[in-house]
């Protein structure tokens, strides 16, 4: 798609077209304005005239009359100054004209008779008739003087538009890249990043609309960051993880060929794979996990959850005989909010643990009246130096042990998704030996419950 060119010019142009649209209705409102001032003060000025002149015209009209008997109009004299003339005409009820100025064109009165203001094509005309005389003054005053002052007004609000439109824009285009420097900087700082540089961009004097623009952009570089993070982390736990299963199948298998597969090395290749699969379940678990993209958020029975759980291991003849159940015996367990699949995750990860390390002892699962998930068991359980390190992933104490700090990784990723706490205690509370594992979930608000469980 062709770029619409740079912001700034398109910022520009659109300021300058809404300021010249708005400047020149501005414009004519006030044309329109001093239009109707200029005919009232012209107006005024014929009323005054008329009224003045009228006496002065009588006065002349009265001393001929005395003097000599006229068969037409008579002619006042030529005023002194030619700009001091004054149109007017003295007519009686019959329109007949008895005096007017010498500069009156014939034509000029062609107006019905009858007091107050009348137009014709060139001329404003003022009829008055005088108070105790069946007498009309007509004075005119020429239309184009207040077309010229019209015109006087509206180029000297135009002019000055078309001078400063240029300045204005050259202002208006200085402000806009001014402002929007901090727009290309931001342009800048994502086109320089790498594929591999997903740190945040700095805020720092960022305006309001940029600084949500920003927020987002860092969030999505965070979803991002972690997606890779999770992506790296999986290809090095399965490097790690599944090397040595490999590695096993391959050995037992390569011997079985060159002893005619004997049944011992079949069977240890078998369990070699068997372990392979069982490793790539957990690697597939803590990336869900780590990933948090498919958590879902609603309603959890914890009781519901210990039970599935317990049913899952109970199809297992050993796990029956030692995973035991305690729920409240009241109920009164409370809901938690999270992901059903995932918290089922967790706990399988703790009952094989527990399961698997803890000999020939009881385990127990465990949903309290507090919220809490609990497994334990009462095996030889694990040292302080072991307790602090069984979270961290490929730690491994002894063979026996192998795998135990995957585990645990898996399911301290799935709490902290929840917003929840894991703690590990070796021995249980009150008890000689064992270990133990908590899962302490935070309750379901009750703002939070229709929502969600709708």
């Amino acid at each position: 798609m062709k770029p619409e060119g740079k912001l700034a010019d398109r910022l520009t142009r659109t300021l300058i077209l809404w300021v010249g649209g708005v400047w020149l209705l501005c414009v004519i409102g006030v044309v329109w304005y001093i239009d109707g001032e200029i005919n009232y003060n012209f107006d005024n000025e014929l009323v005054e005239v008329s009224h003045r002149m009228f006496d002065i015209a009588l006065e002349d009209l009265d001393r001929r009359e005395q003097a000599q008997a006229a068969d037409g109009p008579m002619i006042a004299p030529t005023p002194t100054f030619a700009d001091a003339a004054v149109m007017f005409q003295v007519v009686d009820a019959n329109e007949r004209v008895l005096l007017r100025s010498a500069e009156t064109p014939g034509n000029t009165f062609d107006v019905p008779l009858a007091p107050g203001f009348a137009n014709d094509a060139s001329w404003r005309i003022y009829t008055v008739r005088h108070p105790t005389r069946k007498l009309f003054l007509q004075v005119a005053d020429p239309l184009s003087e207040r077309r010229t002052a019209l015109n006087r007004t509206l180029f000297g609000l135009i002019i000055p538009l078309a001078a400063v439109l240029p300045l204005l824009a050259f202002l208006l285009r200085r402000i806009a890249r001014r402002e929007l420097a901090v727009l290309q900087g931001l342009s800048l700082q994502i086109a320089g990043r790498s594929g591999t540089d997903l740190s945040p961009i700095p805020l720092q004097g960022m305006p309001q609309e940029l600084q949500v623009v920003a927020d987002h952009v860092n969030h999505l570089l965070g979803r991002l960051s972690q997606s890779l993070d999770v992506e790296r982390a999986l290809a090095a736990n399965a490097a790690h993880e599944l090397r040595t299963p490999l590695a096993t199948a391959r050995l037992h298998l390569q011997t079985a060929l060159e002893h005619d597969l004997r049944r011992n090395d079949v069977e240890a290749a078998l369990a070699s794979l068997q372990t392979l699969s069982h490793r790539t379940e957990k690697l597939l678990q803590l990336s869900r996990a780590e990933s948090g993209a498919s958590l879902t958020r609603a309603p959890v029975d914890l009781v519901q959850l210990v039970a599935t759980v317990a049913q899952e291991f109970w199809q297992q003849p050993v796990a029956l005989r030692r995973l035991d159940l305690k729920v409240p015996e009241h109920g009164g367990v409370p809901t938690t909010s999270g992901d059903f699949d995932a918290l089922a995750i967790a706990l399988r990860n703790l009952v094989e643990n527990a399961l698997h390390y803890a000999g020939d002892s009881r385990v127990e699962l465990e949903a309290t009246a507090e919220g809490e998930l609990v497994v334990r068991d009462f095996g030889p359980g694990v040292n302080d130096v072991e307790l602090r390190t069984l979270e961290i992933r490929h730690v491994r104490h002894s063979a026996e042990r192998a795998g135990y700090g995957l585990g645990l990784s898996i399911v301290s990723t799935i709490v902290a998704r929840h917003g929840a706490r894991l703690s590990l205690a070796s021995p249980p509370p009150g008890r000689g030996s064992g270990f133990e594992a908590r899962i302490h979930l935070p309750p379901l608000t009750p703002a939070a419950t229709p929502a969600q469980a709708g």
